[in-house]
């Protein structure tokens, strides 16, 4: 006997079921920056300025790069 490639009823019904009941909120983010980005971003530019004031250090002993 062949297989049925249609959907039986209760396959129908609960595609129909779920189709109804399936909504979705849209929820905007908030504006601005957050404190997350804000201490990522400050802790960047201690990081590289505290590279410079190293190499600077070095460039005094003739091995920096920068200097």
């Amino acid at each position: 006997m062949a297989k049925s490639t249609r959907p039986a009823k209760a396959d129908k019904k609960a595609a129909a079921k779920s189709a109804k009941t399936a909504s979705v909120e849209v929820v905007e983010e908030a504006q601005g920056m957050g404190f997350v980005e804000a201490a990522t971003i400050v802790t960047a530019l201690v990081m590289i300025a505290a590279i410079v004031l190293v190499d600077h250090e070095l460039g005094a002993l003739g091995q920096g790069v920068f200097f």
